[in-house]
């Protein structure tokens, strides 16, 4: 048994694909499936099912992958350990964002990156939650950033700040009279929010509840999908939306939209870091959430609007 043939069964676990496994693992098909193979039998086990059309993980192999998995993170650990001068900070950092941030936060974050850690790359990434979590624990990512509530096994979440929901309407809109707006009036306003798998649509839901309501009547709910999608259509005059603070300042249609907090208690969520708790390079996650720190997006989550 070799790390190699470790390495061979986890991406094909994950792509379920002989070929497009061989790909990621710079080989041809035939020696990973050889390689597979070899260790199947030396295990006495079936790992995958094979069928002329899909590759799929036996529940034995399941729990092989899981540990392989685990072997692989430790190896690399060794490796990190063994560098010369052990300098964590020297090599890329791959990092995830949800859609409803990474827009916002990536653009400021990779010069704070750059100040603090100039010879640690970024590679980044923007994708839902569910698959941001499926690749931090398959170790395809380092860190993600996520809205709490979060929780994975053997994953360790850092609150990194606030940030506010505000309304946005189209200027001159009636609620554009109000200084602050009162979440139970927006059951009978046209609103847009994003389309399903993304979770800032369903924060919005819970905070406000006469909007669940009036969602799943589908009377007055359009989807949109992505937040700079959303801003557009209200700027057109389309209809109303909710939106973090980060996503509205400094936009070309600024001067189209009025903006308007809510009523106490104002909707939130908490914007977090995640990484695997057996991450063995804690001073690139310090220098994440340092850089975080220094970015407007953070240090606009306790502006006045």
């Amino acid at each position: 048994m070799t790390l190699t043939e470790l390495r061979y069964i986890v991406t094909l676990a994950q792509e379920q694909h002989f070929g497009h496994a061989a790909e990621r693992c710079f080989v041809s098909q035939p020696t990973l499936s050889i390689a597979v193979k070899k260790l199947e039998e030396e295990l006495g086990v079936a790992l995958f099912e094979r069928s002329k059309n899909a590759v799929r993980v036996t529940p034995v192999g399941e729990k092989v992958v899981r540990q392989a998995q685990t072997v692989l993170e430790q190896a690399e650990a060794v490796k990190e350990l063994a560098r010369e001068g052990k300098d964590q900070l020297a090599s890329p950092l791959r990092i995830g964002a949800i859609y409803t941030i990474g827009p916002y936060l990536f653009p400021q974050l990779i010069p704070q990156i750059q100040r603090l850690a100039p010879d640690m790359p970024l590679y980044i990434e923007e994708n839902f939650t569910d698959n941001l979590r499926t690749k931090i624990r398959n170790g395809e990512l380092d860190a993600i950033i996520i809205a709490l509530p979060f929780h994975e096994a053997d994953v360790l979440t850092r609150p990194l700040y606030d940030e506010p929901f505000l309304m946005v309407m189209p200027k001159g809109h009636e609620l554009a009279q109000q200084d602050e707006i009162d979440s139970h009036q927006m059951n009978e306003i046209r609103m847009l929010l994003l389309g399903e798998g993304h979770c800032f649509r369903d924060q919005v839901l819970e905070a406000c509840p006469t909007l669940n309501q009036s969602f799943h009547d589908q009377h007055t709910v359009t989807e949109g999908s992505s937040l700079e999608t959303i801003r557009m259509m209200v700027a057109s005059g389309l209809g109303t939306s909710v939106l973090p603070l980060s996503a509205i300042d400094n936009h070309p249609t600024s001067d189209l939209i009025e903006i308007r907090p809510f009523k106490q208690p104002q909707p939130t969520r908490t914007v977090a870091v995640a990484w695997r708790a057996s991450f063995p390079r804690p001073q690139a996650i310090d220098v994440l959430v340092e850089a975080i720190n220094h970015c407007q997006v953070k240090a606009g989550s306790d502006a006045q609007h």
